[in-house]
């Protein structure tokens, strides 16, 4: 197998599993388990699915980790196309995006242990324990809205290396660019009305399946090489 088809589908399986990680934690759980506006049944439905919960700070660690690894993949993969933007990625990608996952972990874990009512919270009656839960939760929510801005930089030098690549199709980095584009517009919303962010998450996915498309390749056909190269 050639060096670049091998890199390339390393990179594409770590992208996996940063893949099959981050719905459960940032889209399923919370719509299982926070219930907008109601302190007393969002600790109910944690109390009754800790497990679940746990498994969801479980993956906002694992995705953390597995974004840093990742960018050093992809930087292995790019780095002889173009150093100054394979390091601009990592710095987007990974150093950037890892901490607010793992401060997002802490903001979970924080919401569970209220919920859960420890001794030393006594202090604090239930309800009060349980809205300063809903407080953590929201940071977690609001986390992710942080996180989307270098969601999408990081896809920028990412779209720009398969362009400038001629191992991965074109369009395919054209995608990533305009992806990119659609987290940015998504944080925004998420600040500025957030009322509004479902609507502009519902309307960007075509845009935001830009990774998806990119992994695929990644993963089935690694990379474009001349056939004789390739064996």
């Amino acid at each position: 197998m050639h060096p670049t088809v091998k890199a390339a589908r390393i990179a594409g399986a770590i992208y996996l599993l940063e893949t099959l990680s981050g719905p459960f934690s940032l889209i399923y759980v919370p719509n299982a388990l926070v219930v907008d506006g109601n302190p007393a049944a969002t600790a109910a439905k944690i109390l009754a699915h800790q497990t679940m919960f746990r498994f969801a700070i479980f993956a906002d660690l694992w995705s953390g980790v597995i974004s840093i690894v990742l960018m050093f993949a992809l930087y292995r993969l790019f780095k002889d196309v173009d150093r100054l933007q394979a390091v601009l990625m990592v710095v987007l990608g990974g150093v950037t995006v890892a901490p607010i996952f793992f401060l997002n972990a802490l903001n979970w874990s924080a919401a569970l242990e209220l919920v859960r009512g420890a001794d030393y919270l006594s202090a604090f009656t239930t309800a009060q324990q349980r809205s300063l839960a809903m407080l953590f939760l929201q940071l977690h929510n609001q986390g992710n809205v942080v996180n989307g801005v270098f969601w999408g930089l990081w896809l920028f030098p990412f779209g720009l290396l398969v362009m400038k690549s001629g191992f991965i199709p074109y369009f395919l980095g054209i995608w990533l660019l305009i992806d990119g584009f659609a987290y940015l517009i998504f944080s925004a919303i998420g600040v500025l009305a957030p009322q509004y962010r479902d609507l502009v998450w519902t309307i960007g996915q075509p845009a935001f399946f830009g990774e998806l498309a990119i992994l695929l390749f990644l993963v089935i056909k690694g990379a474009n090489v001349p056939k004789a190269l390739a064996a």
